[in-house]
This record gives structure tokens, C-alpha cells and sequence, in this order.
């Protein structure tokens, strides 16, 4: 996973960073909790083989925003965002994750 540092990104404030096929993309020098959750989405768009995730990730959220009717509420529900944040702390997590692991998509 590579880090690029850029000070202007075409994302919402509230977002520090955003993970396009293994290369992140911040407004920061990340933290090693910030590393390992976009680690974990690496990893997780590597198993999907990239597109397929994007397209998951999509329409996932477009489902959760009906249910929710809040942008983010339905971002933090997607089921890839559950499983970054639930691990984002645990730093040997990503050595040990089973492959497809974390996606519930329970409504």
C-alpha cells in the first residue's frame, strides 16, 4: 500500500482520506490506527478484485442511504467501513484475517 500526501483532495472535509486501489490518498501524514484501516480496505479490494469492490461499495451504500435516510450513518453501516473501524486498532489483524471475513450486510 502506498501513501500519497496531497493537501487539496476532491472528498468531503470530514473524510482524511481515500483508498483507491491500494494507493491512499490523505490530507495528513496518517497514524498507524489510520494505516492499518486503509490496510484492511486494501486488502479488501484486492479480494474482490478491485472493481468488484467499488461496485459493492456502491450500491451497498445506496441501499443503506434509503434504509437510513442519512449519508453518514449509511457510510459507517456499509460492511466493509464495519470491519475496517471494528479492526482499525487491532494492528496484527490484518496477518491474521480470514479471507471475506468481515462482510455482513445485515440491514
Amino acid at each position: 500500500m502506498k501513501i500519497v500526501v496531497l493537501r487539496r483532495l476532491p472528498i468531503p472535509r470530514r473524510f482524511t482520506a481515500i483508498n483507491l486501489f491500494g494507493v491512499v490518498f490523505s490530507r495528513r501524514k496518517l497514524d498507524a490506527v489510520s494505516q492499518n484501516h486503509e490496510f484492511i480496505h486494501t486488502l479488501q479490494q484486492r479480494e474482490m478484485l478491485y472493481v468488484f469492490f467499488y461496485l459493492w461499495y456502491v450500491v451497498e451504500w445506496l441501499v443503506r442511504l434509503v434504509y437510513c435516510r442519512n449519508a453518514a450513518k449509511a457510510y459507517f453501516n456499509i460492511s466493509f467501513e464495519r470491519e475496517a473501524y471494528r479492526h482499525q486498532e487491532e494492528i496484527g489483524y490484518r496477518h491474521r484475517r480470514k479471507h471475506m471475513h468481515g462482510y455482513n450486510v445485515n440491514i
